[in-house]
């Protein structure tokens, strides 16, 4: 057995014996800006997942590692899904699906991490497939840090 299918097979079994109860997801926004505004207020960058149906890196990253950040009571991480057609409006008014928004970003890798600050800019390094269990969680706590701390010097610039 390759190391490549070694790792995919003890993943693929973590996911089946970490996964919550049901079918969890995380709040779908209709609206981009609307999502960030509630974000910021929070004090909070606007954490976009990008998703794809079936895909056992992202039920990891959502089910083990997003959804137990989102404490706040106001939703600050969100998800998209590569290949729907539901709609979204972008940063930019427009209103696409968000297959479409997420390529326009330049996303093609289940699972994709964006972090977004201020006019709809990203702020921290995207976090970009699924990794290991055992660093995923300390990668995106440490783009999370850098993503706050890029909103508060934001904040003392004012």
């Amino acid at each position: 057995m390759t190391r490549r299918a070694a790792v995919l097979g003890s993943l693929m079994a973590y996911a089946s014996t970490t996964a919550l109860a049901g079918t969890a997801s995380l709040p779908v926004p209709s609206s981009l800006p609307e999502a960030l505004t509630l974000a910021l207020k929070s004090g909070n960058p606007l954490v976009i997942l990008a998703s794809l149906d079936g895909c056992p890196f992202c039920k990891i990253a959502r089910e083990n590692y997003l959804q137990p950040l989102q404490t706040n009571p106001t939703p600050f991480i969100v998800q998209l899904n590569l290949r729907s057609q539901q709609t979204v409006v972008g940063f930019d008014g427009i209103s696409y699906s968000h297959d479409q928004w997420l390529k326009s970003w330049g996303i093609k890798v289940a699972p994709t991490v964006l972090f977004v600050g201020l006019s709809g800019k990203e702020i921290a390094e995207r976090l970009v497939g699924g990794y290991l269990p055992d660093f995923y969680g300390a990668y995106l706590d440490e783009r999370l840090n850098v993503a706050r701390a890029v909103l508060s010097k934001a904040g003392a610039a004012r």
